[in-house]
């Protein structure tokens, strides 16, 4: 008994000592794991903060010149180049008028932008310019840029198979932006489908122009007139003020006016939404032209500034303007980003080069500076990606906002552009 007695303690001591044991082994364990987690966090913070990339953007346009920004104020590119095919005076002699909604506005104060240091005017907190000065002003803040970034603008190159080829294999950038307008081929040299999703939205439209050398070459606001009904009784048509659908209850009665651009060369648009009244049938199928010609003259005579002379029969000869009232349609990419994986290069595509619509407001730039809002965050996550899932992550997160974007626009685009 006293054995048996004695033996008890020691299986318990043995008992402790495993246990001990094993404490200290799966202490040691997590310890062990822990530190692998935190040096990893540590060793990926680091790659992460030095990640660094090389961009090409081809297009120098507004939209052009604001992604080649972006990609700089994301700290994370190395390299920069802007391609071109126009040269420097072609680009900066542009005298088309932009006008930057107050969306656009908060965005490009984001990326530094100085608006006092730019000629243009505001007016409801647009704020008007000419693109050649808002482009020359964006080339200005890159060519500051050069101080932390390998910045290269090449004017009078054009994007090439040949191009391509020339770039040596460990070379090629790491993220392409395409946004060389609508009329642009860098897709198609990239291999990227050139079908387009079309979509109505919902309204009709007119656009004329007139070139007055006579006059200014200066920003000047938009004017915009509502609820207008024209005398059409000489062509059968009664100017009768008829009910709106219930689907378009929200937008204003009648046409839409905005005269916009500089003094010399002035626009007009023309919209109503697609209620079925008889004046808007007859408008969309008229084969005499001189119809919406006259309907552009009076309106503009109407509603011009006061200090701006009176369109005449003289200057009237001058004005190119549409023949009828057409649809207005959005067009966008199929594919507005692609993976090129032999070469490990992610391609996003940006403004008219990605969508495009068929009537000009003024404001066109504004749908290209919506695109470029997740620009920045898809050059990051491209830098600092581990792998191509990370990549694919950043891509689909891309063709997501782009698509928003589209939609948002034909959807209310057109009641903040011109129907309020």
């Amino acid at each position: 008994m006293d054995g048996a007695d004695g033996a008890a303690p020691r299986t318990n001591s043995s008992a402790d000592g495993q246990y001990g044991s094993a404490c200290d082994t799966a202490l040691s364990t997590l310890l062990a794991v822990a530190v692998y987690v935190l040096v990893k966090a540590s060793l990926d913070g680091i790659r992460q903060w030095r990640a660094r990339i090389s961009v090409l953007v081809v297009g120098s346009g507004p939209i052009g010149l604001t992604a080649a920004l972006v990609a700089v104020r994301t700290g994370k590119v190395l390299k920069l180049t802007v391609l071109d095919e126009r040269y420097r005076t072609a680009l900066l002699c542009r005298p088309q008028q932009i006008a930057l909604d107050p969306h656009s506005v908060r965005f490009l104060l984001g990326l530094g932008v100085d608006f006092d240091n730019m000629e243009g005017c505001w007016h409801n907190e647009h704020f008007f310019t000419k693109i050649g000065v808002f482009q020359e002003y964006l080339l200005s803040i890159l060519e500051q840029k050069k101080q932390k970034v390998d910045v290269k603008v090449h004017l009078g190159t054009k994007f090439t198979d040949e191009y391509l080829r020339r770039i040596p294999s460990g070379e090629w950038p790491r993220v392409i932006v395409v946004a060389d307008g609508s009329c642009g081929d860098s897709c198609s040299v990239l291999g990227i489908s050139s079908e387009y999703i079309v979509e109505s939205c919902h309204a009709y439209g007119a656009n004329a122009t007139i070139e007055r050398l006579d006059q200014r070459q200066v920003p000047t606001p938009e004017i915009r007139a509502h609820s207008l009904y024209f005398d059409l009784s000489a062509y059968g048509i009664d100017a009768i003020k008829e009910p709106r659908s219930s689907s378009q209850a929200s937008a204003k009665p009648g046409f839409h006016l905005k005269i916009y651009g500089t003094f010399r060369n002035r626009y007009m648009a023309l919209a109503c939404t697609s209620a079925d009244s008889k004046m808007m049938r007859f408008l969309r199928h008229t084969a005499n032209s001189s119809i919406m010609k006259n309907i552009f003259h009076q309106s503009f005579n109407a509603y011009k500034t006061d200090i701006e002379p009176r369109l005449s029969e003289l200057t009237l000869q001058r004005m190119q303007c549409s023949r009828k009232l057409f649809e207005i349609m959005l067009s966008h990419r199929r594919v507005c980003a692609a993976y090129i994986e032999g070469d490990n290069v992610a391609v996003t595509v940006e403004g008219e080069a990605v969508r495009v619509l068929n009537f000009d407001t003024g404001c066109g730039v504004n749908l290209g500076m919506r695109g470029l809002e997740s620009l920045g965050m898809f050059i990051y996550k491209t830098a600092t990606a581990q792998d191509q899932n990370d990549v694919f992550e950043a891509l689909s997160a891309k063709i997501q906002h782009s698509k928003q974007v589209a939609e948002t626009f034909r959807q209310t685009g057109l009641a903040t552009t011109m129907f309020e």
